[in-house]
């Protein structure tokens, strides 16, 4: 069942992804060209995903439980640092300049555009060296503690 229910919620997110636009480049960089050929269209999308978005939270969370897990999983962190604002800047110049954000891509692929999937390769190279330098930060950050010599108790 939570197979079923996980395939359907994909398709409905690949088919409003399709038919809002978002899968293709061309809108998304028109949306982002204020000065020259800029379609607003794409506000109406995010804005109409938004609202949603608001009022299923509202339901969902007034459950004590998600339907398939013990618990909901939600972030505790709430802070804004800089690596949440990098990363928020990269997300954003490289949509900008690709056109695609990786929930545009994903139901692009099936276009077999070549521009998509070099996009969708590029997006899987950045995740697996983003996760090795931040496993390797931490493995750092971990060894600088333990040498750090403790103060007198």
């Amino acid at each position: 069942m939570r197979s079923l229910l996980t395939f359907l919620v994909g398709i409905l997110f690949g088919t409003g992804i399709s038919l809002s636009g978002m899968a293709n480049p061309a809108k998304v960089i028109n949306f982002f060209d204020v000065t020259g050929t800029w379609d607003p269209s794409l506000a109406f999308v995010m804005g109409g995903a938004v609202i949603v978005a608001f009022i299923g939270y509202r339901v969902v969370l007034r459950r004590t439980a998600p339907v398939f897990e013990p618990t909901f999983d939600i972030p505790k962190n709430r802070r804004i640092d800089a690596k949440l604002l990098f990363g928020a800047a990269i997300f954003g110049v490289g949509w900008g300049v690709a056109g695609f954000c990786p929930g545009g891509a994903l139901p692009a692929l099936g276009t077999m555009n070549s521009d998509v999937i070099v996009f969708v390769a590029a997006l899987i190279v950045g995740m697996m060296v983003t996760r090795v330098l931040s496993d390797r930060l931490a493995a750092r950050s971990d060894k600088m503690r333990a040498a750090k010599p403790r103060a007198a108790e």
